[in-house]
């Protein structure tokens, strides 16, 4: 097998297992099917990955390796760390919006234990991320001055909630401007 002919191969497993695991969830999806699915042999398929943990934690770097450059990328030309937490929650709601079932799958199978290290370490760069802007924001006096990793707690949790409400509950969304505007501007009526 040429190493083209591999790649595309590997491309082919991936894709017949993220829509296995979508329609059928972890448990149910078999290593079998999915072989079948992407054309190949079973003996082929691991080849490429020595289990199904190893396909299922490929396919969730895959995804969160797309999510962080199209973060990244809104960010790139953020100077004022308002506009930067806006690009990130925008972002990221936008990522998400083009990939709910991705989301489904990664919120119904969150309890894996096998990738729940993986995703731990995933969100926590995250956070870190929104954390580094709010301590930005601090030290530019654009935001005043708070326990930054605590923020970045807060609007990471609101995010993640309404990213995986439209999955589940399409009416509890609400606008992302709505939400930028309330993580930014908060409710109290300030007195200028």
């Amino acid at each position: 097998m040429n190493k083209r002919s591999g790649m595309e191969t590997k491309q082919h497993i991936l894709a017949a297992a993220r829509q296995a695991f979508i329609e059928q969830g972890y448990a149910q999806a078999s290593m079998r099917a999915i072989a079948r699915e992407a054309g190949t042999s079973v003996g082929g398929l691991y080849l490429h990955f020595k289990n199904k943990e190893e396909l299922y934690e490929t396919l969730q770097r895959e995804w969160m390796d797309q999510l962080n450059r199209a973060t990244l990328a809104a960010l790139r030309d953020c100077r004022d760390p308002g506009e930067a937490i806006a690009s990130f929650i925008a972002a990221s709601i936008e990522f998400a919006g083009k990939h709910r079932e991705m989301i489904h799958l990664m919120g119904r199978e969150l309890g894996m234990s096998f990738s729940g290290a993986l995703v731990q370490g995933y969100l926590r760069e995250r956070r870190r991320l929104i954390a580094d802007i709010i301590d930005k924001g601090i030290a530019a006096g654009t935001f005043r001055s708070c326990d930054s990793a605590e923020a970045a707690r807060i609007i990471f949790n609101v995010l993640r909630g309404f990213i995986f409400s439209m999955v589940v509950d399409a009416e509890a969304l609400f606008s992302p401007e709505g939400c930028i505007d309330l993580i930014l501007n908060g409710l109290v009526r300030r007195e200028i």
